[in-house]
């Protein structure tokens, strides 16, 4: 289809968060022209711009192109309203989605719909989550709501809010650390940077249009992690401090765990395959996110894409080539109440024994504990 897949945007951050703001904001950028913003009703954003017209079913054109629409049903009703629209040439151009969660969603859903819909994952791909933490109340929000912890988890970008109006300045610094804790591979921003545009929150995909070409290590958020360790082993001396603090003094943050599996040199499809269907039976649910690139047996000089929230896996896709000449096996992974040993165990299981014959491979999958040590 011409002039897809059509990247998709989910914003998402607690109640109060500000995501109405930032969004208004961005939304006066020339470069989200042709930009469709679905949010849950139109009566709880207040949206600034000057409304041009209101169509009876939903849709609100905007005086620069940009379209508004509510969720009628279900998300995948939504998408695949757009994609009608655009076909069938209601809508001249539709650049962009971004998807406006409300303040107590699980963000897991919402990936879901874009990445389990056969027809809808031909038309979108999933470009980014982006979380917004309000800085007043973000450590009061992660205690007390396992879901606030799941919208960091899974963010690629995270956006402090309302720094202007938190007190000391070591409470927002507390604060980034924690949100380093959860999720290593994110950039964090704050709202009222004028650096935090456009540019620095979009795009989050494998594809950097900065270089034209994919980029694995920003994707996977290594860049983000590694800064994160550097700093921290080389800076004030916090470290050790910052994980007793955020494991011991906030309840839900020891639970979310973010790491990488590595193997280098190819693995063949069917072991991969096996692996990643193990790990979604049996313990999907914990899996908030995962992403990865992989050096195949059977041909080694194109790497395969991976991208899966909890038990759904998005298409894996082939690139041309090694994009950062880096080869090998690289899985990221944030999980939830996953414990990592059974993780690490079963991807050795099918990365470092990749004999395995049929009868072991049919043992194990009746019985995946067993690589375990269960």
């Amino acid at each position: 289809m011409a002039g897809f897949p059509i990247p998709v945007t989910v914003l998402t951050g607690f109640l109060g968060a500000g995501k109405t703001t930032l969004l208004n904001r961005l939304l006066k950028d020339p470069a989200l022209v042709d930009t469709a913003v679905i949010i849950n009703e139109f009566g709880e954003v207040a949206i600034d711009h000057l409304l041009v017209e209101q169509a009876s079913d939903g849709i609100i054109q905007l005086s620069d192109g940009c379209l508004c629409c509510t969720v009628r049903g279900e998300l995948v009703d939504t998408l695949a309203d757009l994609v009608d629209r655009l076909q069938t040439g209601r809508i001249a151009k539709l650049a962009r989605v971004v998807v406006e969660t409300t303040g107590l969603a699980d963000p897991a859903p919402v990936l879901q719909s874009i990445m389990a819909h056969p027809a809808l994952v031909q038309a979108f791909r999933l470009d980014g989550v982006i979380t917004l933490v309000d800085a007043v109340n973000g450590n009061a929000t992660l205690d007390g709501h396992v879901e606030a912890v799941k919208q960091v988890a899974v963010a690629d970008r995270i956006v402090l809010t309302k720094v202007d109006l938190a007190g000391d300045p070591g409470d927002i610094e507390v604060l980034r650390a924690r949100l380093k804790l959860l999720n290593p591979g994110a950039n964090v921003l704050e709202a009222g940077d004028s650096r935090t545009g456009v540019a620095a929150l979009f795009d989050c995909g494998l594809y950097n249009p900065a270089t034209k070409s994919a980029d694995v290590q920003r994707w996977l958020g290594e860049e983000a992690a590694h800064d994160h360790e550097h700093h921290h082993h080389h800076g004030h001396g916090d470290h050790d401090h910052g994980h007793h603090h955020a494991d011991h003094g906030h309840r839900h943050d020891s639970r979310v765990r973010s790491y990488s599996l590595v193997h280098d040199g190819p693995v063949p499809f069917s072991a991969i395959e096996m692996f990643l269907d193990l790990l979604r039976s049996a313990h999907g649910d914990k899996l908030l996110r995962m992403k990865g690139v992989i050096e195949l047996a059977e041909d080694p000089s194109r790497p395969l894409v991976v991208h899966g929230v909890q038990k759904i896996l998005h298409p894996p896709a082939r690139l041309p080539a090694w994009p950062d000449g880096q080869r090998g096996t690289r899985l990221v992974l944030i999980t939830l109440d996953m414990p990592e040993d059974y993780v690490r165990r079963l991807f050795a299981a099918f990365t470092n024994r990749p004999s395995i014959d049929t009868p072991d491979r049919a043992a194990l999958q009746s019985n995946p504990l067993a690589i375990a040590g269960g």
